[in-house]
């Protein structure tokens, strides 16, 4: 695997062409016919086809992606172009409203329109799928497009930028590389929105730079997604589906488990559960799996080496607990967690580390999760239907899963985004499509019938006025 990278400045100069001209396109109606969009959706699948090989490798040499994951990540892009592909017509048509009587004769619809030109910044944990997942939905709204990929994934950015040129004028879609300068010498400029996936820190100097411009945002954060996890869960299949949710991507996910909240009847058999499935996953030597991520980058790592070196002199490791620091891999782990006050419940983990806590019932739990930011994702796993409908009701998250984790990001037809701390707006399917879109208001009336109602001199009006605005 290749590890030399061209220089950003070689491969993406900052705005050439400007801003201005690749909106003009876009305002002059170019992009707006079905079969324009449907010609770009088609164009970005057969890149993809093509450089398949490379985006797999380029995922390999900054995460240390097994392929199946570094696959996972395509599929989920070509899902969602199939599903562009197939609705758009679809989601073009006009929604006809019913008229009220002061406006007949005529007609009052809205339609969808492109916004103009958006800029995506992506981060590095899916740093191919993040970036290129919300492009589809820019291009089927018919938007130009700016792409801002991660710098943490320098591979993967650096091939985007190669490849995508080969397809898109520079008019339509330019790839911008560079960190965190770059990133706020683009927010700079007016964009039409800003759609922008990773930390809520970064979020809200995004949110922050767009008000100056009153440019709209989607924000997709991420928070302490927490498991509930009640005395009548399946135990077995509860246990296997949160090794593998936790060690996915190892556990750089933002709707990753971040901890589990479990009742004592269970506690102790949940997790022999879980080390018997990372067992199974990862065998006995986890960090020398190459199904086992890598840490992103050195910073990353430092930081959760901290969490965990605190958590090993305070006895709170279950399960796991090695790390290698030349390999940036640290194993998937449990720890033993009393308090929310402890270490680990204070921020988003990002990692393989996962702390179990007691709770005594639902309640406890549901109270436990009102008292941090509204999550992402919220997980619980009971055979109760009256449990997962008390949930939905004493709760607030970005997404609910109910025996399961992270598969909701799999659906493509069902909206995803935060709410509150883990973010706004909404991505994936249709409800991606309208998020780079602008839902235009249309009135039409005919010339044939101009009643004199509305005109002065209104002084014998006012009767029939109020009967007809009952």
């Amino acid at each position: 695997m290749t590890s030399s990278l061209p220089s950003p400045a070689a491969l993406s100069p900052l705005l050439k062409p400007s801003l201005a001209a690749m909106r003009e396109p876009v305002l002059r109606g170019v992009t707006r016919p079905l079969s324009w969009r449907l010609q770009q959706l088609t164009r970005l699948e057969e890149l993809l086809k093509l450089h398949e090989d490379e985006i797999v490798e380029a995922l390999a040499n900054d995460l240390g992606k097994a392929a199946l994951e570094a696959h996972a990540e395509l599929v989920t892009v070509r899902r969602e172009i199939k599903l562009c592909r197939r609705q758009l017509r679809h989601w073009l048509k006009a929604k006809p409203f019913p008229v009220d009587l002061v406006m007949r004769p005529g007609r009052v619809w809205q339609q969808c329109e492109p916004l103009g030109c958006v800029l995506i910044i992506a981060p590095w944990n899916y740093p191919f799928q993040l970036c290129i997942h919300p492009l589809v939905s820019a291009l089927a709204a018919g938007n130009s497009v700016v792409l801002k990929p991660s710098e943490q994934a320098p591979h993967t950015a650096a091939l985007i930028a190669r490849i995508l040129p080969q397809a898109f004028a520079a008019e339509q879609l330019q790839v911008v590389l560079g960190g965190a300068e770059t990133a706020a010498q683009l927010l700079e400029e007016q964009f039409d929105h800003i759609f922008f996936t990773g930390s809520g820190r970064v979020g809200s100097l995004v949110m922050q730079a767009a008000a100056k411009q009153l440019t709209p945002v989607t924000l997709e954060l991420g928070g302490k997604s927490p498991v509930i996890v009640l005395d009548d869960a399946d135990i077995a299949i509860t246990a296997r589906r949160l090794a593998w949710g936790k060690g996915l991507n190892a556990g750089q996910t933002c709707i990753a488990p971040d901890h589990v909240l479990v009742q004592p009847a269970v506690r102790d058999a949940l997790v022999a559960g879980i080390a018997n499935e990372l067992r199974q996953f990862y065998g006995d030597e986890p960090l020398s799996n190459p199904d086992l991520t890598r840490i992103v980058n050195a910073s990353h790592f430092q930081r959760l080496e901290k969490l965990l070196e605190g958590a090993r002199q305070r006895g709170q490791v279950l399960v796991g607990g090695g790390s290698d620091a030349s390999e940036r891999r640290i194993e998937p782990t449990l720890l033993a967690v009393d308090s929310l006050e402890d270490p680990l419940m204070q921020e988003e983990l990002f990692g393989p580390l996962l702390p179990v806590m007691t709770v005594n019932d639902l309640e406890q739990a549901l109270a436990q999760v009102r008292r941090g930011p509204k999550p992402l994702a919220l997980y619980l796993f009971s055979r109760s239907a009256a449990a997962q409908r008390r949930v939905l009701e004493a709760s607030s998250s970005g997404g609910v899963v109910f025996n399961d984790v992270v598969i909701q990001a799999v659906a493509a037809e069902l909206p995803f985004g935060g709410v509150g701390a883990s973010g706004m707006g909404q991505g994936h399917g249709e409800a991606g499509f309208r998020s780079f879109s602008h839902q235009r208001s249309v009135v039409s009336r005919p010339f044939w019938l101009d009643m004199p109602l509305r005109y002065p001199p209104y002084a014998d009006k006012l009767k029939l006025m109020k009967w007809l605005m009952r």
